[in-house]
């Protein structure tokens, strides 16, 4: 179907704002506060505000070679510890997005869920190239796991999550949990996912009139995160790993106008073909990054829902 009606404003101002490249002499930290900027104010205009009763804690976490990151715990105020665990990876490309994009989904999540959710700002590229964001991600699951009593999780329910860059580095991490003996993970909720880093999935524009995320665009993204050479490794391209059995069970999101679609098909095809439980939907008139804008697209509302069921399915022990 076409894209939906209340996206093509916004359809329309990207594809002006294309006529405009950046400037190729400016600093990646100044595109980067740039971008940002236009970033905030997209969290305060498209995303219902965050639900009252939720508190959240800041905390920063050790990663491999000494470095700290930053997480943020969100804790639903009505719900009896110990709690559900979702850890969640925000997207931008590898290279963009603070926790504060993504403060008031998170809260929503924490709040619907009945979940303790901690969200997670990686390092980013090109400072920090692969596999170090991969690393990132599975130190915060770690922490999540050792500090269960502190922040009143149950480390036997425990799920991961993110959408696009964050859903390929929350499904990579799940498969560094499984080779590494833990932690164990009951469910992985993969929105608008980037699981092919050799590109041999992605859609060339797929409707040149709706697309938020070029081609041209997402292989920038990746060169800036990931060598050439190493594209193809498991950790890189989830749905290029050799074996993808015993992983938890996934809900794979897509959009229908979207390059990243056909990654999210090919995942799920590759879970289902190994013997783990996989639901995929794929979203018509929707596209990247659209599944958020939950306060202009009652169709974001629903799939915010879907995500919540099914992590609440999971850490029940039930079936959806």
């Amino acid at each position: 179907m076409p894209v939906l009606p209340e996206l093509e404003p916004m359809v329309a101002r990207i594809a002006q704002a294309r006529q405009y490249p950046a400037d190729p002499a400016q600093s990646v930290a100044d595109r980067r506060a740039a971008i940002h900027r236009g970033m905030d104010q997209r969290a305060a205009t498209v995303t219902l505000p965050a639900p009252p009763r939720v508190t959240r804690r800041d905390h920063t976490v050790q990663v491999p070679g000494g470095d700290r990151i930053a997480v943020r715990s969100y804790h639903p105020g009505d719900a009896p510890a110990p709690r559900p665990g979702h850890v969640y990876v925000h997207g931008g490309g590898w290279w963009l997005g603070t926790l504060d994009h993504r403060d008031a989904l998170c809260a929503r999540r924490a709040a619907n869920t009945g979940a303790v959710v901690v969200s997670v700002a990686h390092r980013p590229a090109p400072e920090h190239r692969y596999p170090a964001p991969v690393e990132d991600v599975h130190a915060a699951l770690v922490w999540t796991a050792e500090r269960s009593g502190a922040l009143g999780v149950d480390p036997a329910r425990l799920t991961i999550g993110g959408d696009s860059s964050g859903a390929n580095l929350a499904a990579a991490a799940a498969l560094v949990a499984r080779d590494r003996g833990g932690p164990a993970l009951v469910a992985q909720a993969l929105e608008i996912p980037a699981l092919d880093l050799t590109l041999g999935h992605a859609e060339r524009e797929p409707d040149a009139g709706a697309v938020v995320l070029t081609y041209d665009e997402l292989a920038a993204n990746i060169e800036r995160y990931c060598d050439a050479e190493r594209r193809a490794e498991p950790y890189a391209s989830p749905v290029l790993a050799t074996d993808v059995g015993s992983l938890p069970p996934a809900l794979i999101m897509t959009a229908e106008h979207d390059v990243l679609r056909g990654d999210g098909r090919a995942y799920a095809e590759r879970l289902a073909a190994a013997g783990v439980a996989v639901t995929l939907h794929e979203w018509p008139g929707h596209v990247h990054g659209s599944h958020d804008m939950t306060a202009v697209v009652p169709s974001a509302r629903d799939w915010q829902a879907e995500v919540d069921a099914f992590l609440r399915a999971a850490v029940s022990g039930t079936t959806r």
